[in-house]
């Protein structure tokens, strides 16, 4: 059954990200978007994150929860007025739940232009392999 029908892919609006803790530091926190995609050896995130450095980028791992955040810096100015603000900043926050596939010692970050790259490698399957039975 072809469908004939075609998607309109569009942005999504920078939206505020839903915390499950309360926040030490004021300030907006904003959930980045990502683009997930897998391959047969590895699965690909990469979230947008503008304005992020890489020293303001932490990447965590626990209980096979992968947490990203990060603060981008300010492009203003102390003695600066708004006139006209549309662009929002503030930190990024996002969590991820890993399966039992992923090898998380070998998880690789890399940051360009805003955009964060995770790859996820996945882990190596057993190859079957015959077994030799000795004699006691």
């Amino acid at each position: 059954m072809a469908s004939t029908e075609s998607k309109d892919l569009q942005a999504k609006k920078k939206e505020e990200a839903r915390i499950p803790a309360e926040q030490t530091r004021p300030g907006l926190v904003f959930t980045p978007a990502v683009d997930i995609y897998e391959t047969e050896k590895e699965i690909v995130v990469l979230a947008d994150m503008p304005g992020v450095r890489t020293d303001d980028v932490a990447i965590d791992l626990k209980d096979n929860t992968l947490t990203l955040s990060g603060n981008p810096q300010t492009l203003e100015t102390k003695d600066e007025t708004d006139i006209l603000r549309e662009y929002r900043t503030g930190k990024y926050y996002r969590q991820f739940t890993l399966s039992e596939i992923i090898d998380q010692e070998k998880i690789e970050a890399k940051l360009h232009d805003g955009v964060l790259n995770l790859v996820l490698p996945k882990m190596e399957k057993a190859t079957p392999r015959k077994i030799e039975v000795q004699t006691a």
